[in-house]
């Protein structure tokens, strides 16, 4: 199981384009700013989850949102308004993976328990703030943890949280993605509870966008320098239905509804913004309809 669950990304720096419209100079500092005042006045947030249950949630998804309208990250979210169809049953949140911006989309819309890559604990300020709304680390390097993940994300989703995984396990361009890894789903399973699945999208106007994603050589300041300079950045948070317990009997099988839920596609395309020699020009992108 820990060998298989370790996905491989073939997204490199071919696939983020040029960017299509640059803000002004001045713009970009103004932005820098606000995002860093936005994120150090996140260490208050510590104090947002001593209030009442609803009223947490509020303050913290607030808190998101103005750190991604910080970044100059408008936000779209189509379908339910919470993962959660019945408040205080868990649910697990499977999404694709596409850019460090994926975290701060997810819990504007509600904030959940994710499970991230170990390093994500490291990021300055950020990484604290995920740390506090109980993220549940996994170290790809010591895999042999991962059925200890599995029971602490069961016991969570009985508690009546919200958990989300990144359910292809790494990063792809946002132009293409990758196989559902089932692992994880594994988790819903054992407590019986529902899976979500959501699909992230960042676009430009009317053109599907690589900008955002972190990728290839990409450090997180290269990334955070991109998003910076992009103009009029959208990202779509697509929450489709639930997938009720007992649909799946296995971890594969359950994996497998959720990753055919999210391609599900409808409407009409939306054209690719062009990149520098990616290979994933040759695959219809369409809106989605929740």
């Amino acid at each position: 199981m820990s060998h298989a669950w370790m996905p491989a990304s073939p997204c490199g720096d071919g696939c983020v384009g040029a960017t299509p419209a640059e803000v002004g100079r001045v713009r970009q500092v103004w932005r820098a700013v606000t995002a860093v005042t936005a994120l150090l006045c996140g260490v208050a947030i510590g104090l947002a989850l001593l209030l009442p249950g609803k009223q947490r949630e509020s303050a913290i998804r607030l808190w998101f949102r103005a750190v991604l309208r910080a970044f100059g990250v408008r936000l779209e979210v189509h379908g339910a308004r919470r993962f959660q169809e019945i408040p205080e049953r868990g649910v697990l949140v499977a999404s694709n993976h596409v850019s460090w911006l994926d975290e701060l989309a997810i819990d504007s819309v509600q904030p959940i328990k994710l499970v991230a890559k170990e390093d994500i604990r490291s990021w300055p300020v950020l990484g604290r703030i995920i740390t506090a709304a109980g993220t549940v680390y996994l170290d790809r390097e010591r895999l042999r943890e991962l059925p200890r993940t599995v029971e602490e994300l069961a016991a969570t989703l009985r508690g009546g949280s919200a958990v989300g995984i990144h359910a292809e396990g790494t990063t792809w361009c946002g132009l293409a993605s990758g196989r559902y890894k089932p692992a994880l789903f594994q988790a819903a399973l054992d407590a019986g509870v529902p899976v979500r699945p959501i699909v992230l999208r960042y676009r430009i106007g009317d053109h599907l966008t690589t900008q955002p994603a972190f990728i290839g050589s990409d450090t997180l300041v290269d990334s955070i320098r991109r998003v910076l300079k992009v103009k009029g950045l959208v990202v779509e948070v697509h929450v489709l239905d639930e997938i009720a317990p007992g649909r799946a009997a296995t971890r594969r099988e359950l994996a497998k509804l959720a990753e055919e839920q999210s391609r599900r596609l409808t409407s009409t395309e939306l054209e690719i913004a062009p990149s520098r020699g990616d290979s994933h020009r040759s695959r219809p992108v369409s809106p989605l309809v929740a």
